[in-house]
């Protein structure tokens, strides 16, 4: 580990050096690069210079020890070493932690799509509930929702709503929350009070910007407009505004016809197509990793049954990291800081064990 402390820090002081050179200014896109490098090691490059400073700290108070005979300086001597020794195991711990290798979508905004599965209507129900829960969670962190594009039932709920949150590190954030997310209460529909397990799954994905993913629109893409449909009203229903965008190449499909607009719904519809191009790009890298070193609690697989939300009990678990909770309603209100910081310790204990 410290050699490569030191290694990141002689970088670090190249990096210091190319930035302070007058011949970087003219180039905008390495200058960018520099300052983007600059920013990452800066917190590593700190820790470990106080590490180092703490080292010679302890050093020297070992020798004082050692030389020492005044029982009264002797004495506080060793309260000394003992504060240094602990201050030392935690900067050493924190160290640990900088240098895992950071996932380069963390500084991302984010694409949720929930889709209501298993349970028919109630499981649409329980949908529009989960939107509402990131809808709670967004606005505690002053971040930016928008929806891209959804298909509502009769009763307020949603076979399917896709929408993006920009903010600060919101994928670092969210991409825990994807995968099979299942209910357990007695629907209102219900009669007989017998309690139905039902399920939505739950999709998060990094947005793609055009620098990161290349499409080329005139060969790759076809697009289709046609009459949205569904509730409207404001000519939504009535001039042809719906976007259908095929990925030739793939076979994706994104359809749009939330907006008026033609051109609001094709912006909105190639947002959602390069996120989920750019997820099944970081997927196939996924698969040709070893399945021992896949981190379960960061996978996002949207087919793994991550948290049961059961109201006769008013419990929420999360099943990767066997963690509940009885403060259901206040979890549904966007409450779920708690979960997020819990799935981030393990997932980074998971990625030290793999270092």
């Amino acid at each position: 580990m410290l050699e490569k402390l030191k290694d990141i820090e002689t970088k670090y002081t190249e990096v210091e050096r190319a930035l302070g050179d007058p011949a970087q200014i003219s180039n905008q896109q390495r200058l960018m690069e520099l300052s983007k490098t600059h920013a990452e090691l800066s917190p590593i490059v700190s820790a470990y210079q106080k590490y180092q400073q703490l080292e010679a700290a302890l050093e020297e108070t070992q020798l004082m020890l050692e030389s020492e005979t005044d029982a009264e300086i002797v004495g506080l001597a060793e309260e000394e070493l003992e504060i240094l020794t602990a201050q030392k195991e935690e900067l050493t711990e924190e160290l640990k932690l900088l240098l895992i290798p950071k996932d380069p979508n963390d500084e991302k905004n984010v694409i949720i799509e929930i889709r209501a599965g298993t349970g028919g209507e109630e499981a649409s129900l329980f949908a529009a509930e989960l939107f509402r829960m990131y809808t709670r969670y967004a606005e505690r962190q002053n971040w930016k929702l928008e929806i891209l594009n959804s298909n509502a039932t009769g009763l307020k709920g949603f076979k399917e709503i896709i929408f993006s949150i920009e903010g600060a590190q919101a994928y670092s954030q969210l991409k825990y929350e994807g995968g099979i997310h299942r209910v357990q209460r007695i629907p209102a529909t219900e009669g007989s009070g017998r309690i139905h397990t039902s399920a939505v799954t739950v999709a998060v994905l990094p947005e793609a910007e055009a620098l990161d993913l290349e499409v080329d629109e005139a060969t790759e893409l076809r697009i289709d407009t046609y009459r949205s449909s569904g509730p409207g009203g404001q000519s939504v229903n009535t001039t042809d505004s719906a976007i259908r965008i095929t990925h030739i190449p793939t076979g994706l499909v994104v359809t749009c016809q939330d907006e008026k607009s033609q051109h609001k719904n094709r912006s909105k519809a190639m947002k959602i197509l390069r996120a989920r191009l750019q997820e099944q790009k970081q997927a196939e890298l996924n698969s040709e990793r070893s399945e021992t070193r896949r981190s379960m609690v960061g996978s996002g697989d949207r087919s793994e049954k991550i948290r049961t939300y059961n109201f006769p009990q008013s419990r929420v678990t999360d099943h990767r990291i066997q963690f509940s909770t009885y403060q259901l309603d206040s979890v549904l209100d966007g409450s779920i800081q708690e979960f997020i910081d819990r799935l981030t310790t393990a997932d980074q204990a998971e990625k030290l064990k793999e270092a």
